[in-house]
């Protein structure tokens, strides 16, 4: 890897495991000691799990959570202390979660459980925070893009539940992978907008794949509230009125 214009003075590589809180202490050590302060965190440590629910194993799903998502809870956790104690206090945290955190996808249900986790967790997190600190939070979106995602990042069901033989993880992602729309250039341009912009989005989607999808499941969604607004309005005790 190489990037043009890193020096000494402005660029640190450091290893970070989220599975360890310790490397992930050490890592902000790290960076406090040579820049003296976090401005932005882009939570991206993850990778795929494809195959049918019944085919994946427990350890497989449980490691999934693990890594897409307590890993990520870990990291905003140290985030958060460090940018709320520096001097002025702020900072933003990016989480790319995916389109896979708003809309699911089959073979990849435990993939989009540890997303869906992590949007209403962020979504909430945000609300907690004191305007005072200036920590701000965002969830990226993204869809397809050419990187190792869909190659050798991928795991797969370690047992084949045959009563899925209408369904192949392994060679659907094969096909997919390094056709997708996305360029990862591109993206970083655009994760790298976000971090720079002065009323940072709560969400941005990423790519035009991921953008269709999120408007075709806001249409349906729409459609189906209100195509359920009379029993979704039944419930309240008679007589009740809601707080003003």
């Amino acid at each position: 890897l190489s990037f043009p214009g890193t020096t000494s003075s402005n660029y640190l590589a450091v290893d970070l495991d989220v599975t360890s809180k310790d490397s992930i202490n050490a890592a902000f050590d790290a960076a406090l000691q040579k820049f003296g302060r976090v401005d932005v965190v882009c939570n991206n440590a993850g990778y795929g799990l494809g195959g049918e629910f019944e085919s994946l194993s427990e350890r497989q799903i449980r490691q999934q959570m693990e890594i897409n998502f307590f890993g990520l809870l870990d990291c905003t956790r140290r985030a958060l202390e460090v940018m709320r104690a520096q001097k002025p206090s702020g900072g933003l945290i990016q989480q790319v979660t995916s389109i896979g955190g708003q809309v699911g996808v089959p073979l990849f249900s435990i993939y989009n459980a540890s997303k869906f986790a992590v949007e209403g967790f962020t979504e909430a997190v945000a609300m907690e925070v004191k305007p005072e600190w200036g920590i701000k939070l965002q969830l990226i979106e993204p869809g397809g893009f050419r990187t190792d995602w869909a190659g050798r990042s991928m795991d797969f069901g370690e047992s084949k539940c045959e009563a899925y033989d209408h369904l192949d993880a392994k060679t659907m992602m094969g096909k997919r992978h390094g056709s997708q729309a996305g360029d990862p250039a591109k993206a970083g341009k655009v994760f790298y907008d976000l971090a720079v912009m002065e009323d940072p989005p709560l969400r941005c989607i990423v790519g035009t794949d991921a953008y269709a999808r999120i408007n075709k499941k806001m249409d349906d969604y729409r459609k189906n509230i209100d195509r359920m607004e009379k029993l979704s309005n039944s419930t309240d005790v008679d007589g009740y009125k809601p707080p003003s």
